[in-house]
């Protein structure tokens, strides 16, 4: 035996709470536990961390940064860390995935520097792990901070003539069915696909409407300040707000004169309210009105002409954000909770109908990174048969001369022009024929560019810096 005197062992130190890293961690597990939405999580629990004296506003940030960062590069980092790991990544528990996935974020997407990027991960790893598994972090962590993204991609992702599909899905983080589907719907080759899927990783502007007859966007402009807000680059309506500006924080947003709305969202109720129409033009139709930001802007336009808006929406707590929004409206409206594929109105009531489809949401990733990541090919066969009931339901319900807006947050073919062909032709099971041509939308937005060839409008993030909406527009002809 040694004579040698033994070290005293290191006393145990507790791990430092870091709130901002703690913070980020919550919201990633009620999206992957709870099926949450980022964009609902973080605010109140950011809203929370600020009555704290010590949580900043630039920790606000950079815990925003993290999450977002995070989910969106997702796929990216997750090929990245099963090249650095011994066993499938369906083996490792999802809360040490996370933390991984976090860690890679701060190592790969931000200027974190790289020794402060491993120690905050793994002092987040010992609170929210555990001692033991905070050692498999930090061994995974320092392989992954032995090369730059760049450096990363080179090794993961298979070269792009050997595989276009899967190398920008690895590239830009989005899965490979999507990167197919994105595909087929913008055409043409390598630059504009790359130029989509780059511009769903950034992050999005916050765009406010100014409702006609209750704001203006001049208004919008004085409050926000000079410094935080420009005009919108297509709707007339709208003001976008520079990074860090808060909506809550303007009056006519508390107020509900103005809201938080895409101005690709704004583009669909303007054309359909600028479409053309036959006849009377005094009752309008929102079929799928949740959750009220279409139906907000089409009842202030319909009250400049004095026609009235029906609202209408499945979901009762949907129905009530619609009615949230349309509350202070200057012309008559109504909110009602119905299903549009079996509607309570007669047939031929409107002149003007909008159906705003529930969709994949494909067209949205910028704002709901996750989303990617959730859907699957065969949720498509779920929306379709929706999709076109709805569709075929709001033709009966305008009257001849009158005008349809089909609309949807997806640029998926399946959910966009398969979807009108399918209906105007009368297929699928139990359709019939329905007498309805298309309108020319893209006159109806004079200054918008790049809307296609037509008839139908397709926006996208990369060309209009809009959320990827689609419209067409059909008038009943008998």
């Amino acid at each position: 035996m040694s004579d040698q005197p033994r070290r005293p062992a290191k006393p145990h130190r507790r791990p430092k709470k870091d709130p901002v890293r703690i913070l980020a961690f919550e919201v990633l597990r009620a999206v992957d536990e709870r099926d949450a939405y980022a964009n609902l999580v973080l605010p109140p629990l950011l809203r929370k961390a600020r009555q704290n004296a010590d949580f900043e506003t630039r920790d606000a940030a950079l815990a925003t940064e993290l999450v977002y960062g995070t989910l969106r590069r997702q796929g990216t980092y997750d090929a990245i860390i099963s090249a650095c790991i011994d066993r499938p990544l369906r083996e490792v528990d999802p809360p040490v995935l996370d933390v991984l996935s976090l860690g890679a974020h701060q190592l790969l997407g931000t200027r974190i520097p790289p020794h402060a990027a491993v120690s905050a991960t793994v002092e987040l790893a010992r609170v929210v792990l555990g001692d033991g598994r905070a050692k498999f972090v930090n061994a995974v962590l320092r392989k992954i901070s032995a090369h730059d993204l760049d450096g990363w991609l080179e090794q993961v992702a298979p070269p792009y003539e050997d595989d276009a599909e899967q190398h920008l899905a690895v590239m830009h983080s989005h899965p490979r069915w999507v990167v197919s589907a994105l595909w087929d719907a913008l055409g043409g080759g390598r630059a504009g696909i790359e130029d989509l899927l780059e511009a769903d990783n950034e992050r999005p502007e916050v765009t406010l409407v100014a409702r006609p007859g209750r704001s203006t966007p001049a208004e919008l402009l004085e409050v926000a300040g000079a410094d935080s807000a420009l005009p919108g680059r297509w709707s007339p309506y709208a003001v976008r707000l520079a990074e860090g500006g808060e909506p809550g924080a303007l009056e006519p947003v508390r107020e509900g004169r103005a809201g938080v709305q895409d101005e690709g969202s704004q583009l669909v109720a303007i054309a359909l309210a600028n479409a053309p129409v036959e006849g009377s033009d005094a009752r309008w139709l929102d079929a799928c009105a949740g959750p009220g930001g279409k139906a907000a802007l089409l009842g202030a336009l319909a009250a400049e002409r004095g026609a009235f808006l029906l609202a209408s929406e499945r979901q009762p707590h949907r129905a009530r954000l619609v009615e949230r929004a349309l509350a202070g409206n200057p012309g008559p409206y109504q909110v009602i909770t119905a299903d549009g594929t079996r509607p309570p109105w007669l047939p031929g009531s409107f002149d003007r109908v909008l159906v705003d489809v529930p969709c994949t949401g494909l067209g949205a990733l910028r704002r709901r990174p996750e989303a990617r990541w959730r859907r699957r090919p065969e949720d498509l066969e779920g929306f379709g048969p929706l999709q076109r009931s709805l569709l075929r339901e709001a033709l009966a319900a305008v009257r001849v001369g009158g005008v349809v807006g089909y609309a949807t947050c997806s640029p998926h073919l399946a959910e966009t022009r398969a979807v009108v062909e399918d209906v105007l032709k009368g297929r699928g099971a139990g359709a019939g024929p329905v007498s309805a041509e298309p309108v020319d939308a893209r006159p109806l937005l004079p200054g918008v560019p790049a809307l296609g060839d037509g008839p139908d409008i397709q926006l996208w993030p990369h060309l209009h810096g809009t959320d990827a909406m689609y419209l067409a527009l059909l008038r009943r002809t008998a």
